[in-house]
């Protein structure tokens, strides 16, 4: 600072010392102008290469999650012995001999669609029977359910199946 190469400022009891600048030459115009274009250019360059990193971290993390050679080896080694007791299981029941033959599917579907209509028919006589007694009765329809003793299908979780 004495030989003034360098410049002191006080602050307080603090003192900051700095590189006196004007004993720095100058910059002209044309100098000035190459190193903006000198800043853009890295600017740019900068860009490139921070797009190009970007590029790479996406494909390593696709790398990363993707299967290993041994993982892809195993899970096909798991999928043969999957396919092969299936296949077994496969030819068990087509070799079993006690298969449902097609009258005998029909016969049974018959009869259920026969009790289906059953149930239906008697709980709608059921539900018109009970609508006509509580049309007289002083209390409520569950109360009125309470002291006779009736349980419906809801209260038990019976559904009548879809046609």
């Amino acid at each position: 600072a004495q030989q003034g190469r360098v410049r002191e400022k006080v602050y307080g009891k603090q003192k900051i010392y700095f590189a006196d600048q004007e004993q720095l030459p100058a910059a002209s115009d044309a100098e000035l102008r190459g190193l903006d274009g000198e800043i853009a250019a890295r600017s740019a360059q900068l860009q490139a290469l921070q797009q190009s990193c970007r590029q790479m971290e996406t494909e390593l993390k696709d790398l990363n999650s993707s299967m290993t050679t041994s993982e892809i080896a195993k899970e096909i080694e798991a999928l043969r012995k999957d396919c092969v007791s299936c296949t077994e299981k496969l030819e068990k029941i087509k070799s079993a001999a006690n298969h449902v033959t097609p009258e005998e599917k029909e016969k049974v579907c018959r009869e259920q669609q026969l009790y289906r209509r059953e149930w239906r028919r008697r709980k709608r006589m059921a539900t018109e029977l009970l609508d006509a007694i509580l049309e007289g009765y002083p209390k409520s329809k569950k109360e009125f359910f309470e002291e006779v003793g009736i349980e419906t299908d809801e209260d038990h979780g019976a559904v009548l199946p879809a046609t």
